[in-house]
């Protein structure tokens, strides 16, 4: 019986060491809860087009927009942890989403592992060009000059920008009126158009009505200024303590995914990563830096990130449906 036991165990163990040797010996899919250009799926595309050229992997981009990214990413939790099928998602999937609903299909926790943080990138505070607001500073004075008066377009509620606009305000100890509208696209055209006074915004979706001198950027959400954006305040600045907004992207896979296809999955990110022609196009993609963060590292933030959007949400009386 004993010999039974260890020969098992022994058997086990050549399995996933031959596994992990062999790893991938077919191609990987990506599960993205997004459409095809957006942030997610570019900067998927960046990082499995460069693993590609560098290694031969291949690699499969799945689409699955829609649900509240609970399509993409029920998928990914419900996949065989063998490395052969991840999840490419941002901040709101697992910091956000998990607060607005009661039942989702996935549990972070219970259901994935991080490989790698990919990319982090500030938002900007933007405000019509013609506005009397010249910093982040007069804009949180003005709020407070005028409660709940000051209205801000969001991409919807509880979306991400929604989420750290409520942060920014709440902690500056003002108030605003939330103005939602049908993506991120139409909440910056908003601006541009003065039907709001603000949004809360990435560079991409930002920079085409900046290069037009339609709007201005009067600081990020984040503690300190950002590398890709340096001449904008950081909240800090603004006198805004402790409010640290940004949008990451990272890969994740199953619970259960062997370490030794995680650490492969993890050096093949992080090498290509690192290369000065990657981070230039991240950068340029969505105003993000690339990043090397590993698995601990990146499981501590998305926990941190949930318990202040949890704060955030009870805060303004965002009730889960």
């Amino acid at each position: 019986m004993k010999h039974s036991l260890f020969t098992a165990v022994l058997l086990a163990g050549f399995a996933t060491a031959n596994a992990a040797d062999s790893y991938p010996n077919k191609p990987v899919r990506v599960l993205v809860p997004f459409a095809p250009g957006g942030v997610v799926d570019t900067s998927t595309r960046i990082l499995t087009n460069k693993i590609s050229e560098k290694l031969g992997w291949q690699f499969v981009v799945d689409n699955r927009p829609g649900a509240n990214g609970f399509i993409a990413t029920g998928t990914a939790a419900r996949a065989s942890a063998d490395g052969y099928t991840l999840l490419s998602a941002h901040t709101g999937e697992f910091a956000v989403t998990p607060l607005l609903f009661k039942n989702t299909p996935y549990d972070f926790d219970r259901d994935f592992v991080p490989i790698i943080m990919i990319s982090d990138a500030p938002m900007l505070v933007v405000v019509n060009a013609s506005s009397p607001f010249n910093s982040l500073k007069d804009l949180i004075a003005g709020a407070k000059a005028k409660p709940g008066q000051l209205a801000f377009g969001s991409p919807g509620s509880g979306s991400v920008n929604h989420m750290a606009t409520e942060w920014l305000i709440t902690a500056a100890g003002a108030k605003a009126l939330h103005v939602p509208y049908k993506g991120g696209a139409p909440a910056v055209s908003a601006v541009a158009s003065n039907e709001v006074v603000f949004t809360v915004a990435g560079l991409p979706g930002v920079l085409p009505h900046l290069q037009a001198k339609r709007v201005k950027v009067l600081g990020v959400t984040t503690a300190k200024r950002s590398p890709q954006v340096p001449d904008y305040m950081s909240a800090q600045e603004a006198g805004i303590p402790g409010v640290d907004a940004s949008i990451w992207v990272g890969l994740f896979a199953p619970k259960g995914t062997p370490k030794e296809v995680l650490a492969a999955l993890y050096k093949a990110s992080a090498d290509v990563l690192t290369q000065p022609d990657v981070k230039k196009r991240y950068g340029q993609v969505g105003g993000a830096e690339t990043t090397t963060m590993g698995s601990a590292e990146f499981t501590k933030r998305v926990r941190a990130d949930l318990e202040r959007y949890r704060k955030v949400a009870a805060q303004v009386g965002i009730q889960q449906q």
